[in-house]
C-alpha cells in the first residue's frame, strides 16, 4: 500500500481500487484550481492503468467531504479549472468521462459543488452526518457543474426543485430514501464502506463492467452525449449570470462574512 501526495489531493492504490482524497481539510475541501488538476491527473492515471478497476474519491477529514467551489479564489478572479485541462470541468472530474466505476465516499457536508462532484459519481456511499445540497442561489450563483440538470435526473423532480431553488440541504438518511445515494454507513466508516463496495465490483471482469458502465450512461468515445444539451445551457446561463452586479456581490459577501444586498442586476 503506497500514497503519494498531489498538489491539492492524495492518491492511494488498495489492490485494484484507486482512492483519491481531496487534500485541503483547512478549506473544508473546497475546490481551487490545484484540486482540480490533482484529480482530474489521478482519473487519467486509473483510466490508463489496466490494474485499477474501480475508483473511490473522498475528502480529508471528518468535516467536509467538499464545501464546493473556493469563493474566495473566485472573489480574486481565480480560474477553478485544471490549467490546459479545463475540459475535465470542476473538480477535474463531473465533465471527466472514464470508463473505471467511481464512488463518491462523502464524510461530512457535500455543498455546491461538493454534491456536484458526488452527482457525477456512478455510486454514492455517505457517513450518517452527510449532507447534501446546491446553495449556489444564496451566493448569486448556480450549480454550473451539472447539478442543476443532473440533479432532477436523479431523484423527484418536486425534491431536486426545492433544493435547487431553496439552496437548502437534505440530510443523508433523506438523500437515501430518495435514491440520491446508495448506502448510508456510520461516521467515521464511510470510506472503507465505499472500498468494500470498490472490491465487490472489482473482483468482476473488468472489461465487462467497463462495457457495461459505458451503456448505461451512454458514454461514446469519452463523452455522455445525452448531457451535452445540459452542458451548453448551463455554460450560457453561468456567463450571462457572471456579468451580473449580483454575481459579484455573493463571493464577496461570503468572503467579507456578510449579508449580500441583491440588486437583480
Amino acid at each position: 500500500m503506497t500514497a503519494a501526495t498531489e498538489a491539492g489531493a492524495l492518491t492511494e492504490r488498495r489492490d485494484n481500487v484507486l482512492l483519491i482524497t481531496i487534500n485541503r481539510p483547512e478549506a473544508r475541501n473546497a475546490v481551487n484550481s490545484a484540486v482540480s488538476a490533482a484529480v482530474g491527473g489521478a482519473l487519467v492515471e486509473a483510466e490508463n492503468d489496466p490494474e485499477v478497476r474501480c475508483i473511490v474519491i473522498t475528502g480529508a477529514g471528518d468535516k467536509s467531504f467538499c464545501a464546493g467551489a473556493d469563493l474566495k479564489a473566485i472573489s480574486r478572479g481565480e480560474s477553478l479549472f485544471a490549467p490546459g485541462n479545463e475540459q475535465w470541468g470542476f473538480a477535474g472530474f463531473v465533465r471527466h468521462v472514464v470508463s473505471k466505476p467511481t464512488i463518491a465516499a462523502v464524510n461530512g457536508t457535500a455543498l455546491g459543488g461538493g454534491t456536484e462532484l458526488a452527482l457525477a459519481a456512478d455510486l454514492i456511499v455517505a457517513a450518517e452526518s452527510a449532507s447534501f445540497g446546491l446553495p449556489e442561489v444564496k451566493r448569486g450563483l448556480l450549480a454550473g457543474a451539472g447539478g442543476v440538470f443532473r440533479l432532477p435526473a436523479q431523484i423527484p423532480q418536486r425534491l431536486a426543485m426545492e433544493m435547487i431553488l431553496t439552496g437548502d440541504p437534505i440530510s443523508a438518511a433523506t438523500a437515501c430514501e430518495y435514491g440520491l445515494i446508495n448506502h448510508v454507513v456510520p461516521d467515521g466508516t464511510v470510506v472503507e464502506a465505499a472500498l468494500a463496495l470498490a472490491e465487490r465490483i472489482a473482483v468482476n471482469a473488468p472489461l465487462s463492467v467497463q462495457a457495461s458502465k459505458r451503456i448505461a450512461l451512454g458514454i461514446q468515445s469519452g463523452d455522455r452525449p445525452s448531457e451535452n444539451e445540459g452542458w451548453t445551457q448551463s455554460e450560457a446561463e453561468w456567463q450571462e449570470l457572471m456579468d451580473s452586479e449580483d454575481a459579484k456581490e455573493g463571493p464577496m459577501a461570503f468572503a467579507e462574512k456578510r449579508a449580500p444586498v441583491w440588486k437583480s442586476r
